[in-house]
């Protein structure tokens, strides 16, 4: 939730506290049903950096499809090619691998690519472009974040440096705590 890998250590401020900011934040009384409803989505937008309008198309894809319409929606945004460029290491948060895509540093399956929210299929190739600027930049990130874990529908390669898409992810590969159930209650009142 918070910049880079702060959210990784003990002194995330999420885990930390679990009490909202404020002086009188003890005073504060339960959420309601819809309190929680909303607190889930606003947490599932923040997470992947998406506004109100592009995640009710999300939620009008997932709901369109056969099937649990919550694990759709999750899925739809863990394909995401600001999302997989993250899990694969090539950036240290989501917002950063944004920056990444749309300045033009990376390429997927040889194309220079600049839209963030990508869908990826299964097969893609994604690789830094070859230029001193990115290379740079890119072996700066990957020393800080040495020792990630990468997602197993995902694979890396060192040499040359590159990401494949192995197959698409399933709701058990997605990463963030979330109620799905919940964003789906409230967003089809």
């Amino acid at each position: 939730m918070l910049k880079g890998a702060r959210c990784e250590t003990a002194r995330c401020g999420f885990t930390r506290r679990d009490y909202p900011p404020g002086m009188h934040a003890w005073r504060r009384s339960k959420f309601s049903a819809y309190g929680v409803q909303l607190r889930e989505k606003q947490k599932l937008k923040r997470f992947y950096g998406v506004y109100e309008r592009q995640f009710r198309r999300y939620i009008e894809e997932a709901e369109r499809k056969k099937g649990n319409t919550g694990e759709h929606l999750l899925i739809a945004l863990e394909k995401r090619l600001d999302n997989v460029v993250c899990h694969l290491g090539l950036a240290a948060s989501r917002s950063q691998a944004r920056q990444l895509i749309t300045h033009g540093h990376l390429d997927v399956n040889g194309r220079r690519v600049t839209i963030p929210s990508l869908p990826v299929r299964a097969g893609d190739v994604i690789a830094p472009r070859q230029k001193e600027s990115t290379t740079k930049l890119i072996a700066s990130v990957r020393e800080s974040i040495k020792g990630r874990a990468v997602p197993s529908w995902l694979e890396v390669n060192e040499e040359p440096l590159q990401g494949r898409v192995l197959n698409l992810p399933v709701r058990e590969d997605v990463s963030v705590e979330i109620r799905e159930q919940l964003i789906v209650e409230l967003c089809s009142k």
